[in-house]
């Protein structure tokens, strides 16, 4: 079995033998015929996912991308007052959005500026959420309510999902190989 994943104009595949007579062989030989291709090795890295493999497990991570969210949206860092045991999420943050809604409910247009740079890291917080951290899901998710009317203290509740991630950057989710059954 071969399977192979496809983004814009990289490929991603996933097989159990690279043999001379394998399948996997006689795909990348198909491909070489038509187009230059390369072939890089195992994967690292794929779509901002950090990719690590040992004999039963694959560790999917954020690292890098948290912090380049970091740089690109705390260039001052973390603020002091945000404790590494903090929650994702404040308990007033679906009061937040409803005060939001209720503001764009009564036609109060928020600042471009501010809606620029709250769907910006909401989308990318968006992102990690789906991708390796469900534990900020709920946040994310309440903080995704607001896209279209975000207030300040949605820009801080967002930032505050962005400090929580930044301190626990590592956490990821780690598959693990339970036994050899094939899945189909």
């Amino acid at each position: 079995r071969l399977v192979v994943g496809c983004y814009v104009d990289d490929l991603f595949t996933l097989y159990a033998d690279d043999g001379p007579n394998s399948l996997y062989a006689d795909f990348t030989a198909a491909l070489a015929e038509r187009w230059n291709v390369e072939d890089e090795g195992p994967v690292s890295d794929l779509l901002n996912v950090d990719i690590t493999r040992d004999a039963d497990s694959i560790l999917l991570r954020q690292e890098n991308y948290i912090a380049q969210l970091v740089s690109t949206f705390l260039p001052n860092g973390i603020p002091a007052s945000f404790h590494r045991n903090d929650a994702p999420a404040a308990e007033d943050l679906p009061k937040l959005v409803e005060s939001a809604i209720a503001d764009k409910d009564a036609n109060k247009e928020p600042d471009a500026a501010l809606k620029a740079t709250y769907q910006s890291l909401v989308g990318a917080l968006l992102y990690c959420s789906t991708q390796t951290r469900p534990d900020v899901s709920y946040a994310v998710g309440m903080l995704c309510r607001a896209m279209a009317c975000p207030t300040q203290d949605m820009l801080q509740a967002a930032y505050r999902v962005l400090y929580y991630l930044s301190h626990h950057r590592a956490v990821g989710l780690r598959y693990v190989l339970r036994d050899s059954t094939p899945l189909a």
